[in-house]
């Protein structure tokens, strides 16, 4: 209740003070005005309405910002005038409150409602207490600085709307106070002298608008706090005799009557960033010595020395600054390692190993000779060679230790080879290392299921012990492009990491020695990389062998400094003219391929990418063009078209021989036999019967025209051939054949009988003649039949052209001859309507015969000369023309 009342006092007492300084302009008011507000905590405001009745408690609101309307659970109502709200501060920024109406007044006094009023809410954190102060007066030439210089640290979170401020307070007893103020976390502060021996009170206030707080209270001597110069002509000496020390000596940056020091050393091998501290006991300080001596270093290596000092009195005091480095070397000692033996094995005409060495680890100097002692049984002795290696004959590589080619030896008819060696320095000799040698090792006595892998940088290797095997010890190798590094390791180990320098993208072939009782056993080899990167080139395309619808691609490895990685898997890509080709995928262990179902005579573009885990390379590209033809598809070309070839003459054959007769009869047709013809069976000795013709028949008749000149040349010709070509054809029974004539009448010679001259029994022979025409009023005594005034034609068959006489030059005489005569040609034979008989004959029709013209023979002449009168007996006006005309161009197709 009381706090209640206290509220209302102070609103009132508020509002008295804003209605004096306001007047009567604005209805709304806000207490506390202007407040720093603690992020984090509650504020709590309250609006009171004045000098009005219009606007109550219930009609008011809050908003944050003007748009932020607070929830009416934060309002709390004091009285009929007055509304209270409680609001967290959660976030950084400033901003306004106000407080509002929810009524609209008309009144506005300079552009803003009389009801309406805002606060401004700066926001910020109270100061936090300064931490770990500390303070140091440094050195000033050969006395103390004046100037006492702080530092705190301030833990807590700061707005720039409340900033806090920090005094230094530094106080001495007894004497003055003195400050300085700043809004760091460091300050320097005067003290005018500085007070040696003084004790001194050290502070820091901490202050803003949400409160002060301060530091705790350093309270130290004056003296602890003072910062010396380092150490000043620091040397350090190497002292012969004494090869594990060296002698460190310095003198004092200050004075001491002014301040009592202690000093530190640091040292370290020369190249290493690993420092060995030793502090110099106060027993040596105390005496006011500026030497101390380092002990148990290692001889002949170089060592980086440092000191540095700062009061006795206290741990409190501030170490100075290091002085500067100062190198020196130990000197030379005798080995007190023996060396690292090994040995590089290598296969020839007979076994032979390569004896290589490490310097020992603590070869205490510089090494400058080796001795090698070879034993080895030979005829049933112990044979012993001693061999000294000079400086000269070494080599160095890249390792951290020199590593030393001492000999070559030969295992030939050496079962068993122990070497031992000694390293030389100039102050004396190293132990003894000593190694077995066999000329086969055993392959049971070899470590088991050996691992290598890569990991952050570093490459393990990892193995199981032989079975029933004391092994002494390992040595782990590893070998990359002709360099060689080794490492060994006790009995008990079974995975360790490799302590060379390795390069990353190198392939290391590593091996694990076992070793019994110095004795080399036989090793399992892997190959590593400490990390893989894409190949640097792609395969080489050496050769490719195509065919008409293959080609074998054969490819070499990528060199083993280009590879940079494990092959997975080749790429072979492959295409033609525009058209790439479905890839395919080659394991990492095969080097050809060969390629299916290409076309033949087609050019072929290829190329191979080889791919490790990190990445992959592509193979310049390589044509070939497919054959032409397959192998043997010529061979099967001329042996099917040869086969073909002969089953179509086979085939020819047989049908030339199943149809020779068809085959015969288009290509040589067959003239008939002429003493087939029924002309032939006709004789003069038999009177040829006369047919009644009948009715509606044609009786067209032949008519012979017996030419003069025809048969004047045929007997001045050779009338001694006619009369023996006469008998023949009698003695045929005067058969009608090619070259014979019904008529008895020497045949007309063909060309062919006028050009082959005397042989002319030939000649008539190849004669062809195609009618025969007998004269019914008989021939040689024969009594001629009722029907004498005809003549009878008989034509054959044959369709062969007309005799080859007629289309000699010659037959052009004997028309001209025929064109003379014409008037003298008779018909024998004429065309009557009123007696139409018919001669039938076997051979030949007498409807539609065409005239051919015979040369008659000579006795044929008599007859037709009387067959001529005949006519003219008959009072014939006019002759009819022959039934038979020359033919001068050849012959007429029957």
């Amino acid at each position: 209740m009381s706090s209640v009342v206290l509220q209302l006092f102070g609103l009132a007492l508020l509002t008295s003070v804003l209605l004096a300084e306001h007047g009567y302009g604005n209805h709304l008011v806000i207490a506390p005005q202007s407040p720093v507000v603690e992020i984090g905590t509650n504020f709590t405001a309250t609006c009171m309405t004045i000098n009005t009745d219009e606007v109550t408690a219930d009609d008011l609101y809050w908003n944050l910002s003007i748009s932020s309307v607070i929830p009416e659970q934060y309002y709390t109502k004091i009285n009929a005038s007055a509304l209270a709200v409680t609001v967290p501060i959660t976030r950084e920024e400033s901003e306004w409150l106000f407080c509002l109406c929810k009524k609209r007044s008309p009144y506005v006094v300079l552009n803003k409602s009389i009801f309406t009023h805002g606060i401004w809410l700066t926001k910020g954190y109270r100061p936090v207490r300064p931490e770990n102060l500390s303070c140091v007066a440094e050195q000033e030439n050969d006395t103390i600085s004046p100037f006492l210089s702080c530092r705190w640290e301030v833990l807590g979170p700061q707005t720039e709307a409340v900033q806090t401020t920090y005094k230094l307070m530094v106080e001495v007893l007894l004497g003055n106070t003195y400050n300085v103020t700043t809004t760091h976390n460091r300050a320097r502060v005067s003290l005018g002298t500085f007070p040696s021996h003084m004790e001194l009170d050290v502070w820091v206030l901490a202050h803003n608008l949400l409160g002060t707080i301060e530091s705790e209270h350093l309270r130290q001597d004056a003296n602890d706090l003072v910062k010396a110069y380092p150490p000043s002509s620091v040397k350090v000496i190497a002292e012969q005799g004494f090869p594990t020390s060296l002698l460190v000596s310095w003198a004092h940056p200050i004075h001491k009557t002014i301040i009592k020091l202690t000093y530190q050393i640091r040292f370290c091998p020369h190249g290493s960033h690993t420092w060995s501290y030793l502090r110099v006991p106060h027993a040596s300080t105390y005496d006011d010595k500026t030497s101390f001596r380092l002990q148990n270093l290692q001889p002949v290596k170089d060592y980086v020395i440092q000191v540095r000092c700062k009061c006795f009195r206290s741990n409190l005091c501030h170490w100075s600054n290091w002085s500067t480095n100062v190198t020196e070397t130990t000197p030379e000692d005798r080995p007190t390692s023996k060396p690292d033996l090994w040995q590089i094995s290598g296969r020839g005409k007979s076994e032979e190993v390569q004896l290589i060495c490490k310097d020992p680890e603590f070869s205490n100097g510089r090494i400058t000779a080796f001795g090698i002692t070879i034993q080895y049984h030979k005829n049933g002795s112990l044979e012993r060679e001693i061999i000294p290696v000079n400086e000269s004959r070494a080599d160095r590589s890249s390792n951290q230790r020199r590593v030393t080619l001492l000999k070559r030896i030969s295992l030939a008819d050496k079962p068993f080879v122990r070497v031992c060696v000694i390293a030389n320095n100039s102050v004396g000799t190293s132990p003894e290392a000593c190694l077995g040698i066999p000329a086969k090792p055993s392959e049971q006595l070899t470590v088991k299921d050996m691992k290598v892998w890569s990991q952050e940088g570093q490459m393990f290797v990892e193995w199981k012990q032989p079975n029933n095997t004391a092994v002494t010890e390992y040595v782990i190798e590893w070998v990359s492009h002709g360099k060689r590094d080794w490492q060994r390791e006790n009995r008990s180990t079974r995975a360790t990491v490799i302590k060379g320098v390795l390069d990353r993208f190198v392939c290391y072939n590593v091996s694990v020695y076992p070793i019994q009782f110095g004795r080399i056993w036989k090793p399992a080899c892997l190959e590593a990389y400490l990390e893989q990167g894409a190949p640097l080139q792609g395969p080489s395309i050496s050769k490719s062998n195509p065919a008409y619808d293959k080609a074998e691609l054969v490819w070499g490895q990528i060199p083993l400094d280009k590879r940079r990685g494990f092959i997975t898997n080749y790429t072979i890509f492959y295409r033609k003219e525009d058209q790439l080709l479905e890839p395919i995928h080659v394991p990492a262990n095969i080097t050809s391929y060969t390629l299916t179902k290409l076309s033949g005579n087609t050019k072929y573009d290829v190329w191979i990418r080889a791919s490790t885990i990190a990445g992959s390379a592509n193979s310049s590209h390589h044509s070939f063009s497919t054959l032409k033809y397959a192998p043997g598809m010529v061979e099967g070309i001329v042996v099917g078209v040869s086969l073909g070839f002969l089953f179509f003459v086979l085939m020819t054959i047989l049908l030339c021989i199943y149809k020779k007769d068809l085959i015969k009869e288009n290509l040589w047709p067959q003239i008939p036999n002429p003493g087939e013809s029924t002309i032939g069976n006709w004789s003069p000795d038999y009177p040829l019967k006369a047919e009644t013709p009948k009715e509606n028949s044609v009786s067209g008749v032949c008519v012979l025209d017996v030419g003069v000149c025809e048969v004047k040349l045929g007997f001045e010709e050779d009338k001694t051939s006619l009369s023996l070509k006469k008998d023949k054809y009698l003695s045929e029974e005067h058969s009608s054949g090619i070259g014979g004539s019904s008529c008895m009448s020497s045949p007309r010679q063909s060309v062919s009988d006028s050009d082959e001259g005397p042989d002319l029994a030939d000649s008539t022979a190849s004669t062809v003649q195609y009618s025969s025409v007998v004269a019914s009023s008989g021939y040689k005594g024969q009594t001629p039949s009722s029907q004498s005034q005809h003549s009878i034609f008989s034509r054959s068959e044959s369709t062969q052209p007309l005799l080859d006489s007629e289309e000699h030059p010659d037959m052009l005489v004997q028309e001209g001859c025929r064109q003379d005569q014409h008037s003298l040609r008779q018909s024998l034979f004429t065309h009557s309507a009123e007696n139409q008989n018919t001669i039938e004959s076997d051979d030949v029709s007498l409807q539609g015969v065409e005239q051919h013209d015979f040369c008659p023979l000579k006795e044929d002449a008599e007859q037709t000369t009387e067959w001529d009168s005949l006519s003219a007996a008959d009072g014939e006006s006019t002759r009819p023309g022959s039934s038979y005309m020359p033919q001068l161009g050849g012959y007429r197709p029957q």
